[in-house]
């Protein structure tokens, strides 16, 4: 008996000095948990705005290579119809005005890619969309 009250007393004494510890390693590893969850929404957010350039660009060229009148506000307005509020703010459009260049309506985008919160921080990088539609006729 007095081997197996030894051995409790020294389990027991085990627990006591462990006791905390895992408040301690989540405390630590939570901001490690945090910092990957941003860094997987700002890559998320960079592909968005990478889908967003492409089929705004695409969208454009097509407006823009149909409208006989106008074609450069056809092309920007068909563009910026599409694309959420927080893009809309710093897109550029460039559509050409005269003829197409070797029949095809070249149009390019960019788009500022946000910072963690889609039209609060739009300090990012730039991401660039281009398209060409074919001039039939």
């Amino acid at each position: 008996m007095a081997t197996t009250e030894m051995a409790d007393t020294r389990i027991g004494r085990r627990r006591d000095r462990d006791r905390g510890q895992t408040a301690i390693e989540f405390v630590g590893v939570t901001p490690l948990i945090i910092l990957l969850l941003v860094a997987l929404w700002q890559c998320a957010l960079f592909g968005y705005t990478f889908i967003l350039a492409g089929n705004a660009a695409d969208v454009a060229a097509r407006a823009g290579n149909g409208s006989q009148f106008r074609p450069t506000a056809a092309c920007e307005q068909a563009g910026r119809k599409d694309l959420p509020s927080a893009w809309q703010g710093k897109a550029h459009f460039s559509c050409p005005a005269g003829s197409a260049e070797r029949g095809l309506y070249k149009v390019k985008v960019d788009l500022v890619v946000p910072v963690l919160l889609p039209g609060v921080l739009d300090w990012g990088p730039t991401v660039t969309g281009e398209a060409a539609s074919a001039k039939e006729g």
